[in-house]
C-alpha cells in the first residue's frame, strides 16, 4: 500500500471518502461483469469443443474421399469436374452484444442452380467418392462458418475477461488500499491537530487565568496602607 501525496484537510478527506465509495461500487460491478463473462465464455468453449470435434472428423472424411477420387480419376479430371460450381453462397456478417462485447454473427445461405443438385459435373465420368466428398463438404460448410463465429467470439470474450480482471485487480489491490491508507492517515493527522489545538487552548486558558489571578492580587496589594 502507498499513501497518496495529499494535504490532510477535511475537504480532501471528504473527496477521498467519496472516491473510495465509488471505487468499491465499481469494483463490485466489474467483479460481477467478470463472473458473467466467465460463465458465457465457458458455455462458448464447451460448444466450440463439441463442434470442432465434429468438424475435424468430417473434414478428415472429406479429405480421404478426395484422395481416393484423385487416385481413381486423376488430379486433372477432378480439377476439371470442380471448375464450375453450381452453388452460389451468400454470407451476411453482423454482430451481437454479450456483456458489452460485440461478437460476430455469420449467416450462411446457399442457392442451388435450376437443376436442383449440388454436383458441378455429370455423374457418368466421376466416382462415388467424389460425390460423397462434395455432399459432405456441402453439409459441413455452415458448420465451418459457425465454428469460425464461435472461436472468434471466444477470443473476444477472453480478451475482455483479461481486461476486466486487470481492472478488478487494480481496484482491489492498488486503488482501494491506497485510498483507505490515505484516509486513515488524514484522519490521524486531523485528530492530532485537534488534540494540539485543544492543548493550546487549555494552555491559553491557564495563562489567562494566571494573569487574571495575578492581576487581582496586585490590585488587592495596592489598596493597602
Amino acid at each position: 500500500m502507498a499513501r497518496m501525496n495529499v494535504n490532510p484537510t477535511r475537504m480532501v478527506l471528504t473527496g477521498l471518502k467519496r472516491r473510495l465509495q465509488m471505487a468499491k461500487r465499481g469494483h463490485k460491478l466489474l467483479k460481477d461483469k467478470r463472473d458473467e463473462l466467465m460463465k458465457k465464455f465457458l458455455e462458448i468453449v464447451r460448444e466450440n469443443k463439441a463442434l470442432r470435434e465434429e468438424v475435424e472428423e468430417k473434414l478428415m472424411l472429406v479429405h480421404s474421399r478426395f484422395v481416393m477420387a484423385r487416385a481413381v480419376m486423376g488430379s486433372e479430371i477432378v480439377e476439371e469436374a470442380l471448375m464450375f460450381p453450381k452453388i452460389e453462397v451468400n454470407l451476411n456478417a453482423s454482430t451481437r452484444n454479450i456483456m458489452s462485447v460485440d461478437v460476430p454473427v455469420l449467416e450462411f445461405t446457399a442457392e442451388i442452380g435450376s437443376e436442383g443438385d449440388i454436383y458441378p459435373y455429370g455423374l457418368a465420368n466421376t466416382t462415388a467418392e467424389l460425390d460423397e466428398a462434395i455432399s459432405t463438404l456441402s453439409e459441413l460448410t455452415p458448420k465451418l462458418l459457425k465454428l469460425a463465429e464461435i472461436e472468434r467470439s471466444a477470443q473476444l470474450l477472453a480478451d475482455e475477461i483479461e481486461k476486466t480482471r486487470r481492472r478488478v485487480n487494480a481496484l482491489e489491490y492498488v486503488l482501494i488500499p491506497n485510498l483507505e491508507e490515505t484516509i486513515k492517515y488524514i484522519v490521524m493527522k486531523l485528530d492530532e491537530n485537534e488534540r494540539s489545538n485543544l492543548t493550546r487552548l487549555m494552555k491559553v486558558k491557564d495563562m489567562m487565568l494566571e494573569q487574571a489571578h495575578g492581576y487581582g492580587k496586585r490590585m488587592q496589594g495596592g489598596e493597602g496602607p
